[in-house]
């Protein structure tokens, strides 16, 4: 990274000597000065003196902010217990002490829990109820693979590090990419091979696959014997989801399934890198696991570059006791979905557990307002005048809008932090490298102010970032903060054998499982079909509202993070929906045309932009676009339900039923 001084930063690089990155760094955070030193970051604590929402506030001390705060809560607390005040965060910043310490706070105090559901529930569950764990083939081995398929990944807007390693495979060994995606993503354009399944119809994909591998003999029985659950019960289960049973439901030729899966099939180095997006669906867990059963038929766990991964959370073995004051943590306190933030706002008395409403929301890290499904219901909840909402954030966001104390936060750069990896395997230590501007106060040094006015004991209070840091590394294992500083980063990596199961999964058996016990992973999990299979639960597009849409990242966006930089929504421009080309001449729909895309939620106005790179029948928007992009002031999530799940909640961005109809035209025109 180029640091001018103490207070600027310049061109942000990866790092040459990282196994992994090799140098190379997403754009988005290549101009992350944009972000850092941007006019309209928050500077000085405020204070709302008009109507909420309105953006009407007065500057005030740290001091009287604070101590709004605190007499808030203390008063909530007095009026409707602790549980009426609830800590709301994600992953708005990573680290996992500035990140995950308001945990501390919330066991302290005895405040709602939060289940967090809105990104990788869905997945982890799916992928863990074959493997056992939450790790597979390291991704550095992809250089050593003969076939690489990625599955809901957008890599190109996502990974970038994945595909360096996708080139240095097809250099060296001449390796094949397949790319798994509703529409040509820029990752696809790159494919050999690229298939554009109805989104929520991958297990059905994957089955017809797997039907083929035991049909014409690419299932490795030698291997299915030694190391899988059931595999006789599987082939039969299979025996009728043939590519054209498939075809029907994914839309994709039989002919292009059977091509896939003898590629599949005849490839031993091939590495599945599943995403996370083909998970966000009503039967999304269940979909991931029936791809992740795909190395286990074959057997390619056995080979280098074979295997598949979809994260390393558990490669990882922090004790975070001092960091998220576990040991305070009261079981019977209430957990509160964070995926249902509009239910649980509107005072559903199911999703609250009880009759204590939520009086007080600490938002930390999330932009709720924008990113949350189910929108209406949200600012619906949001407006409410008996709710005070103190917002610790770096912009002036949606949610930032509706604050009554807004309070100014540090970057990654201007604060101390530990950091694990999702797709990777390292752990490092990321120190300040500048002074934050004005009066912005990390995440740490706010929940330590806040605890002293609110009588919150525990030491983590008392220690800096650093020293939390310090001690949690030596509780866990792992080199003192000194020394990992020094070595900058710690590969947290197993050898082959246990990267790649071959000591066994991580089951007391040992065995891959085809037949999950989908009870054992949440309380919906007793409904979930119990092999792979298409799990029809997804809200199917019907006459009323004939079109699927998804809701994918922009390539230079981060959910509702980098939307205010100058070159992202330079490269982004607005926010469009995508419609395939025959779709668009049945609505007599044109590019450029404002169309509005609705459902029984709530309805958007958009510009349309005519694709053949879409499979017809499914229309997508781009990034998580401001409100103030689209005229009725919502963003695309309005549109998007909060239904919970199987088998243990989770969020279900990409499954959703509309209807399109055309306006008018845009006006550039």
């Amino acid at each position: 990274m180029e640091r001018i001084d103490s207070h600027t930063i310049g061109k942000v690089r990866g790092a040459k000597a990282n196994s992994y990155t090799q140098g190379v760094i997403c754009s988005k955070v290549a101009r992350y000065a944009e972000h850092v030193h941007h006019p309209d970051r928050l500077t000085r604590p405020m204070k709302r003196v008009g109507p909420r929402g309105e953006e009407r506030f007065v500057p005030v001390s740290w001091d009287e902010a604070l101590d709004e705060v605190a007499q808030n809560f203390q008063r909530i607390a007095g009026e409707y217990g602790s549980e009426a005040i609830w800590p709301y965060y994600y992953a708005g910043t990573m680290g996992q002490l500035q990140r995950d310490g308001i945990h501390r706070l919330r066991h302290g105090m005895g405040y709602s829990g939060q289940k967090g559901t809105i990104c990788t529930a869905l997945a982890y569950a799916g992928w863990k109820a074959g493997v056992g764990a939450a790790w597979g083939s390291d991704p550095r081995q992809m250089v050593e693979s003969d076939l690489i398929v990625l599955w809901g990944c957008n890599a190109v807007a996502t990974q970038v590090n994945v595909m360096t390693l996708v080139s240095k495979a097809k250099r060296g060994r001449g390796a094949k990419l397949v790319v798994v995606d509703p529409y040509r993503t820029a990752t696809a354009a790159k494919a050999d091979i690229h298939l554009m399944p109805r989104p929520g119809t991958d297990g059905a994909l994957a089955c017809a696959v797997m039907h083929l591998l035991f049909a014409e003999g690419y299932a490795d029985r030698a291997y299915l014997q030694k190391y899988t659950d059931v595999p006789e019960l599987l082939e039969q289960h299979l025996s009728e989801r043939s590519p054209e049973w498939a075809a029907g439901i994914t839309g994709i030729p039989a002919e292009d399934i059977r091509q896939f899966a003898r590629l599949f099939g005849k490839t031993k180095r091939s590495f599945i890198r599943l995403g996370i997006g083909f998970s966000r669906s009503r039967n999304g867990a269940h979909n991931v696991h029936a791809v992740s059963c795909l190395p286990a038929v074959t057997g390619a766990w056995q080979y280098p570059g074979g295997g598949a991964l979809l994260g390393t959370s558990d490669l990882f073995h922090l004790d975070k006791t001092l960091i998220e004051g576990q040991d305070l943590r009261n079981p019977d306190i209430r957990v509160l979905d964070m995926s249902r933030i509009g239910s649980i706002l509107c005072g559903n008395r199911e999703d609250l557990g009880g009759d204590i409403p939520v009086k007080a929301l600490f938002i930390q890290n999330t932009n709720p307002m924008l990113v949350a499904p189910d929108l209406n219901a949200v600012h619906k909840g949001f407006a409410r005048e008996d709710l005070f909402i103190c917002v610790h954030e770096q912009f002036m966001t949606e949610t930032a809008r509706m604050a009554d104390i807004l309070l100014p936060a540090t970057t990654f750069l201007e604060h101390d932090d530990l950091y694990q990896s999702y797709g990777q395997m390292h752990l490092q230590m990321g120190p300040a490298v500048i002074s934050p501007p004005g009066e912005c106060r990390s995440n740490h040094q706010l929940i330590c102010d806040l605890a002293k006015r609110l009588g919150a004991e525990h030491p983590g209070f008392e220690m800096s970032a650093a020293e939390v840091i310090d001690a949690t590394l030596k509780a866990s294992g792992y080199p003192a903060l000194a020394e990992l500083t020094e070595q900058r980063w710690l590969d947290c990596s197993k050898d082959f054998n246990q990267m790649n199961f071959i000591d066994g999964f991580s089951w007391p058996d040992g065995r891959f499982r085809f037949k999950p016990e989908w009870r054992e992973s949440g309380p919906l999990g007793s409904a979930m079909p119990e092999l792979p299979d298409h799990w029809d639960i997804i809200d199917n597009s019907d006459e009323e509202r004939p079109f699927r849409l998804i809701t994918p990242p922009a390539r230079t966006f981060l959910n509702s993070t980098f939307t205010e930089t100058p070159g992202s929504r330079k490269k982004e421009s607005a926010p469009r929906l995508l419609i395939h080309t025959k779709d668009a001449a049945s609505l007599t729909v044109d590019s450029g045309d404002r169309v509005v895309v609705g459902n029984q939620r709530g309805e958007i106005d958009v510009e349309a932009q005519i694709t053949p790179g879409i499979a017809s029948g499914v229309v997508a928007i781009e990034g998580i676009w401001p409100g103030d992009h689209f005229p009725g002031g919502q963003g695309a999530n309005v549109l998007i339900s909060s239904d919970i799940p199987g088998p243990n909640g989770g969020a279900v961005f990409h499954d959703t039923a509309v209807w399109v109809r055309k306006t008018g035209t845009s006006t550039d025109q």
